[in-house]
């Protein structure tokens, strides 16, 4: 079970990823086992000296309905002091954004690959396209 987020890799240039855990409900986490969960446009905020990942939409586990549930509410992303503060300053002193690439399992735990990412223009975007689709037609090719 790997739930990524292909959008960031779309609208950023990673340049950095590390691994943190989440602080979910239990109901959540059957959700994100089973593969119900999305991160495009999630990010993360940094408040103070916690990190908090923001509008990941985790959707409601089907058989136990909860009432009043907020699919995208903030939930806090369990790291060490010392990571959340690098990771301020690496992110304010070079204008960069932290996204959140993914969520997966390891040991029986979910944990978020979140990257350091520089946003990409317009016409980067566009030549990121054009060399995939270079690099598509030649396999294409090659394999005929």
């Amino acid at each position: 079970m790997k739930i990524t987020n292909r959008r960031a890799f779309y609208d950023y240039e990673i340049q950095d990823r590390f691994e943190a855990g989440i602080n979910l409900y239990g109901y959540e986490v059957k959700a994100v086992k089973t593969g119900h969960a999305d991160l495009s446009g999630s990010f993360v905020r940094i408040m103070g000296s916690e990190a908090y990942i923001v509008n990941a939409k985790i959707f409601p586990y089907q058989p136990g309905q909860i009432e009043g549930y907020d699919e995208r509410r903030t939930r806090k992303l369990l790291l060490h002091k010392k990571e959340i503060i690098s990771l301020k300053s690496k992110a304010e002193g070079a204008g960069l954004t932290l996204v959140p690439l993914s969520f997966y399992l390891k040991r029986g735990l979910i944990k978020v690959e979140v990257g350091i990412g520089k946003g990409k223009k317009q016409y980067d975007k566009k030549e990121a396209k054009k060399r995939a689709d270079l690099k598509r037609d030649i396999e294409q090719e090659l394999e005929a």
